[in-house]
């Protein structure tokens, strides 16, 4: 058997620049690259692997490592899961910085491949720099952070161990129901040990996704509730993106006259202007589709882990005829909320309920009812995003002239704080690839990251980042990067001086304002500055400009579109309004004892708000 000496290091980077991907009827790379901090965990071994594969792994240095984990996820996103980036950082902070984005990437479903280097095997040198030590388990390092955030975690304390775990690392990766991070901890003198690989573990390999197909006794119950109902609803999720099931499903809801509700995740599985399109779903939905939820009399959920924003905190779905199916490549998500399950690929699946199903549609009723609520839904949109010529606009306003600006081939992209909510309720959605907003794990600091991340899968696309003042001040950094990779950001700062979502939301449950707004923090006697992000913006090489109100933004939208390198434009808004109109319960805990009245009104209508859930 013919074999290589090489180090573990230089083998593992052998084997990823092998991997490939069919992906849109052509054959790429199945890793785009590997972001990477350096530092005496990995320099020496990794590092310096990496060095001499630049040509067929390419190494891409970021300024923080969990936003350069994040903008590889958001790659991964990106490309419907099917292309992947790694990260790899030092031992110490440079790998617990990581496990913020591993715990996103886990709670997405999406994945990432983490190369954290780790201490010395051997144990000699201990304890080394940077060694957090157990006093009763000398064995655990910071590493071990990841194994509770990662779907699979090995640390690698021989180099022929890479034989067993690397492959099935890349089959986590790549399986579309275990789909999450993977962890291979690398201690730092293994990463340098040689061994005689044998040469066929290198042979280039072609993967594709695996489509698993729904059992046919789920599928005949699946098309025999479907078959009864009158008043259904689909709700879309992100299922639906990485399927690859967009015109699939936007088809049979043509065709069988069925709305669909969309997920954050699944935001943009049909464009707004599809004729059976009715919006957003749940706490942050929109009145059309919330109204449907509440009178359906089969949901079919496609795609979609049914987390508590989707179903209003189990308050939404109210009717006690309900019949809710879920269609899931994952069993662990086809089970939930006591459904009838139809576990199995969402593009099948979809193709096997239509095929099934015959003549059946939707009663003309329904469909008259979700085409009216959807146009009355519209006709909110449209004030709520409109220009007032307020001094201070609101997030809607901001929204409204990024979603106008935006076009066809725009892609937004946020995070956390009230922004997510605002645009899952109003974002018009152009379709699959124009919305990339995370919240699974609703993380500050993934905005500009991930914006960084979505240019990097789509070039051809112009990238509209939209994010808080808050969080912007946690992770900017990658601004440079974007900077120095050229590839090009249209970023908007909402200055609302603090945290205006938490700040909601700590009025709403009683609670007076206080540590979240600027204004209500303790401070100097003279208050908190005032930040100038657009000087900090060239600072890191961006152009960058402050404007005020809506039309002066809209206008340096335009200026940003021409631009060739990353433009940061930001604008005042006002803290405290957000659309009242839509929306769903949410459970928030509230107080039973409290001194402030406030806080007593709000939990006599938290606990009325309980009496509606479902168990």
């Amino acid at each position: 058997m013919r074999t290589l000496r090489l180090t573990m290091a230089q083998a593992l980077v052998k084997y990823l620049a092998a991997q490939r991907i069919e992906h849109q009827g052509r054959e790429l790379p199945l890793f785009e690259g590997i972001f990477a901090i350096f530092g005496h965990g990995n320099v020496a071994g990794l590092g310096e692997a990496l060095y001499h594969a630049q040509d067929r792994l390419p190494t891409l240095r970021a300024h923080n490592e969990q936003t350069m984990a994040h903008a590889a996820i958001a790659f991964a996103k990106a490309n419907g899961r099917r292309r992947l980036m790694a990260a790899t950082s030092s031992i110490g902070p440079g790998a617990t910085n990581m496990v913020t984005a591993a715990a996103l990437a886990h709670a997405n479903r999406l994945p990432i491949l983490l190369l954290p280097g780790d201490t010395f095997a051997t144990r000699e040198p201990d304890p080394v720099l940077q060694q957090v030590e157990h006093f009763g388990d000398p064995g655990i390092t910071v590493n071990d952070c990841f194994r509770p955030v990662s779907r699979f975690f090995d640390r690698i304390t021989r180099p022929e161990q890479l034989l067993t775990s690397l492959p099935q690392a890349i089959a986590i990766l790549l399986d579309p129901e275990h789909c999450g991070p993977a962890t291979l901890a690398l201690p730092q003198d293994v990463q340098t040990f040689a061994y005689d690989y044998p040469a066929h573990f290198f042979t280039p390999r072609v993967h594709r996704i695996r489509r698993p197909q729904p059992d046919p006794h789920e599928l005949e119950e699946a098309l025999a509730t479907l078959a009864r109902a009158e008043r259904p609803l689909i709700i879309a999720g992100g299922g639906v993106h990485y399927a690859g099931a967009c015109e699939r499903l936007a088809e049979l809801a043509r065709m069988r006259g069925v709305p669909v509700a969309e997920t954050q995740a699944g935001k943009g599985a049909l464009p707004d202007a599809h004729p059976c399109a009715v919006g957003a779903i749940g706490v942050t939905g929109s009145a059309a589709a919330n109204r449907l939820a509440e009178q359906a009399d089969v949901i079919l959920a496609v795609g979609t882990r049914l987390q508590d924003f989707t179903t209003g905190s189990r308050a939404l779905f109210e009717r006690q005829d309900l019949s809710l199916v879920t269609l899931n490549v994952g069993r662990f998500d086809s089970l939930k909320h006591h459904a009838l399950p139809l576990t199995g690929d969402a593009l099948d699946g979809l193709a096997a309920l239509d095929a099934g199903l015959g003549e059946w549609r939707a009663a003309d009723a329904w469909r008259e009812q979700a085409g009216s609520l959807k146009r009355e839904w519209a006709e909110v949109v449209s004030r709520v995003t409109a220009d007032e010529g307020r001094e201070l606009p609101t997030d809607a306003q901001v929204i409204g002239a990024v979603n106008r600006q935006a076009g066809d081939d725009g892609t937004v992209v946020c995070a956390a704080g009230g922004l997510p909510g605002e645009l899952h309720k109003l974002w018009q959605a152009a379709g699959p690839g124009s919305y990339h907003v995370e919240y699974g794990f609703s993380c500050m600091g993934y905005e500009i990251a991930g914006g960084l991340g979505v240019k990097m899968a789509h070039p051809e696309r112009e990238v509209f980042v939209m994010v808080g003042d808050g969080s912007y001040l946690m992770h900017n950094s990658e601004l440079a990067t974007s900077v120095m990779l050229g590839h090009k950001l249209i970023v908007v700062v909402l200055d609302n001086r603090g945290f205006g979502c938490i700040n909601r939301l700590q009025q709403a449950t009683g609670g007076a304002g206080f540590n979240n707004l600027l204004e209500d923090c303790r401070t100097v006697p003279q208050g908190a500055p005032k930040l100038d992000f657009a000087a900090h913006a060239r600072a890191l090489g961006c152009q960058a400009e402050s404007v005020r109100g809506i039309q002066a933004l809209e206008q340096a939208l335009r200026r940003a579109r021409q631009a060739d390198t990353t433009y940061v434009i930001a604008l005042d808004t006002d803290p405290r309004p957000s659309t009242a109109e839509g929306g769903a319960w949410w459970e928030v805990a509230v107080p039973e004892v409290s001194e402030r009245e406030q806080v007593r009104e709000a939990y006599t209508g938290y606990r009325e708000a309980k009496r509606r859930q479902y168990r």
